[in-house]
C-alpha cells in the first residue's frame, strides 16, 4: 500500500511538473519578443556657410637664425651670457684673450703717432721746398701704411670680442670658460622668434588661388591655447620639378615665444570664397572600405500596433571638406535630415531606436581638447 501511494505521488508530481513546463513554453511561443531600444543622440543636418581654405602641414622657422661661432682661434676669458636669455643686437656674448693684441695694438698706434708728426714736418719743409715731393710721398705712405696695421689689430680684437648680431633669443651655451677656441667652433644657437615664418608646400594647381597678404591660421598639438594666425608673405616663383609643389612662406606674430623653430604645425590658408555646405558630426559617419555611411532616423508605424516609432535605415554619403568636428556632405542627405550622431556601431538597418539628446557629443567647429 504504501508503494502504490509513492508511486501515485510521483506520477502527480511528474505531471505537475510537466504541467507547469507546457504553460511556460505556451506562454512564450504566443507572446510577442520585446526588443530593447538602442538609446541614441540625433541632430538635423544643416545647410551652413563655410569659408573656403586650403590645408597644409607646415614648419616653423626663425625670421633670423645663426649660430654664433668664433672667427678666430684663441682663449675664452669671459662668458657675459646665460643661456636661453634674450639679447639686444651688439650685446657682449664671448670675449677671447687679446692681450697680445692689445699690446701688439699700443705698439701700432704709437708708430701712427711718429708716421703722422713726420708727415706734418715733411709738408712744411715742402712748402720752403726744403725737401722733395717724393720724401713727402713716402711719408704719407708711411703714415697710412701705420694707420692700416693699427686698424687691422682693432679688428683682430673686434673679431675677439663676439657681441650678438641682431636681437633674439638665445639657446643653450656650448662653450666653457678657459676654452681654446677654433675658427669656426660653435658658441650658442640666437633665433628671432618674433615675429616667426612658416614654410609650407601647396600643389601646383592650387597655386592661382593663392596671393600674399592672404590670412592664414596655425593649429596643431604645439598650440594648446587655439588657432594662430597670420599673412602669407612670399610665394617661391618656381615649381618643386620633383613633387609638382609650390613652397609658400607666411609670417606669424610670436610675441608670447609659443612658437619655436622646427616645430610642425597645421595650416589652413583662407580663401576669399564663401560656400554654403551641409555639415554633419564626424562622430555620425560609419567609416568602410566600400563607402562611408550615416544613420537616417524616420518615423514608422508598428505593423501590430500602429503606434509610431524611430526607426533608423542606414544611408551611403559621400563627404567632403572637414573642419574641426564637422565634415561636409556633398551627396546621400538633404537638409533637415535627422541623423544619429553616437551610438552608430552598435545599430542595425531597421533598429528601432528612442532618442536621448542629453548625451550627445559637443561637436565644435574650433575644438580645443584639453590636455591628458
Amino acid at each position: 500500500m504504501k508503494r502504490f501511494v509513492i508511486i501515485l505521488g510521483l506520477l502527480g508530481l511528474v505531471a505537475l511538473i510537466a504541467g507547469i513546463k507546457f504553460l511556460q513554453i505556451n506562454t512564450l511561443i504566443h507572446m510577442k519578443s520585446v526588443v530593447p531600444l538602442e538609446a541614441v543622440s540625433t541632430t538635423p543636418v544643416k545647410l551652413e556657410t563655410w569659408q573656403e581654405a586650403l590645408t597644409s602641414v607646415g614648419s616653423l622657422s626663425a625670421v633670423q637664425g645663426v649660430t654664433v661661432a668664433a672667427e678666430l682661434d684663441g682663449k675664452i676669458v669671459e662668458i657675459a651670457f646665460e643661456a636661453g636669455t634674450p639679447v639686444k643686437a651688439g650685446d657682449l656674448l664671448v670675449r677671447q684673450d687679446t692681450s697680445a693684441e692689445e699690446a701688439q695694438l699700443r705698439s701700432a698706434e704709437a708708430n701712427v703717432d711718429l708716421t703722422r708728426v713726420n708727415l706734418e714736418r715733411t709738408r712744411g719743409l715742402l712748402a720752403k721746398a726744403t725737401v722733395s715731393q717724393s720724401q713727402f710721398d713716402a711719408d704719407a705712405a708711411n703714415a697710412k701704411q701705420a694707420a692700416a696695421a693699427a686698424d687691422n689689430i682693432r679688428a683682430t680684437i673686434a673679431k675677439k670680442t663676439i657681441k650678438a648680431p641682431f636681437s633674439g633669443r638665445l639657446g643653450i651655451r656650448l662653450v666653457n670658460l678657459g676654452q681654446n677656441l677654433k675658427a669656426g667652433d660653435a658658441l650658442v644657437s640666437l633665433q628671432a622668434l618674433n615675429p616667426i615664418f612658416v614654410d609650407f608646400y601647396v600643389p601646383q594647381d592650387q597655386l592661382r588661388q593663392l596671393a600674399v597678404g592672404l590670412p592664414v591660421r596655425l593649429s596643431g598639438d604645439a598650440i594648446a591655447d587655439g588657432p594662430v594666425e597670420g599673412k602669407i608673405t612670399a610665394i617661391n616663383p618656381d615649381v618643386d620639378a620633383a613633387t609638382r609643389n609650390v613652397r609658400v612662406q607666411a609670417t606669424v606674430q610670436n610675441a608670447e615665444g609659443r612658437l619655436h623653430p622646427g616645430m610642425y604645425v597645421d595650416v589652413a590658408v583662407e580663401l576669399p570664397i564663401v560656400n554654403k555646405v551641409l555639415t554633419i558630426p564626424s562622430t555620425s559617419v560609419l567609416y568602410a572600405p566600400f563607402g562611408n555611411t550615416v544613420y537616417v532616423v524616420d518615423e514608422k508605424a508598428d505593423p501590430d500596433t500602429g503606434e509610431k516609432q524611430k526607426v533608423v535605415r542606414q544611408q551611403i554619403v559621400r563627404l567632403g571638406a572637414q573642419k574641426g568636428d564637422f565634415v561636409v556632405v556633398t551627396s546621400g542627405l538633404k537638409e533637415g535630415d535627422v541623423i544619429v550622431t553616437s551610438g552608430v556601431f552598435r545599430l542595425r538597418p531597421g533598429s528601432a531606436v528612442q532618442v536621448n539628446n542629453a548625451v550627445a557629443p559637443a561637436a565644435q567647429l574650433e575644438p580645443k581638447p584639453r590636455d591628458s
